[in-house]
């Protein structure tokens, strides 16, 4: 296995990582009897999630994520682009995202419809590069997808960062704004596609 692979393993395996940092162990499973002998070290993992873990996570999604970036250039810098890579690579970053955006969610940090939007976007293109190479097309990622991308990276780490360190400098809620313009790149960089493809799903065609 050539290193991009790992690389992309290696963001895959920091997800369920990334989840156990930040999202809190239920209070069922602490109360239950037979784990009642370490009840007190879970409600110190709880205390750390709930005060740091967001902190830690946030480093945690910030290395997943340039390991991104990183596998794409070694792969086509080094000719190592492989089939599995092809496969593994989009869905190790939806994958990321998703995991990010329902911990989020979890957290109230974030609304659920903006969640549904992200996510049902990213079903959504998935399901049009399938029918597209079905039919032997090959659809590139395109410069509002990149946009996209980006952005979505930039609001979830701030969102997990608490929109530190800007709330040492003011009030603006740069987190919400920037989730905001996420959003707005997501609706339209799927409608950017679907446009650009339409041929794809002319069922003439």
């Amino acid at each position: 296995m050539n290193l991009p692979n790992k690389l992309t393993i290696l963001r895959i395996v920091l997800i369920p990582i990334f989840m156990l940092i930040i999202v809190p162990i239920p209070q069922w499973l602490i109360d239950l009897g037979f784990l009642s002998f370490i009840r007190p070290q879970l409600i110190s993992v709880n205390y750390f999630i709930n005060n740091y873990g967001n902190y830690v996570a946030a480093l945690i999604f910030i290395i997943a994520s340039s390991t991104d970036a990183l596998d794409g250039y070694i792969a086509r810098k080094t000719k190592q682009v492989t089939n599995f890579g092809k496969f593994l690579d989009p869905i190790a970053d939806k994958l990321l995202v998703t995991a990010a955006l329902i911990a989020l969610v979890e957290g109230g940090a974030l609304s659920t419809w903006v969640a549904v939007i992200i996510i049902g976007r990213e079903f959504m293109i998935t399901g049009l590069r399938l029918v597209a190479a079905s039919e032997g097309i090959v659809i590139a990622a395109s410069n509002w997808g990149k946009v996209k991308t980006i952005t979505q990276m930039i609001a979830i780490i701030t969102m997990l960062f608490k929109n530190y360190p800007i709330r040492w400098l003011c009030d603006f809620p740069f987190d919400g704004v920037i989730m905001f313009l996420a959003v707005i790149a997501t609706i339209y960089s799927a409608y950017d596609y679907i446009v650009k493809n339409a041929k794809v799903l002319d069922h003439n065609s």
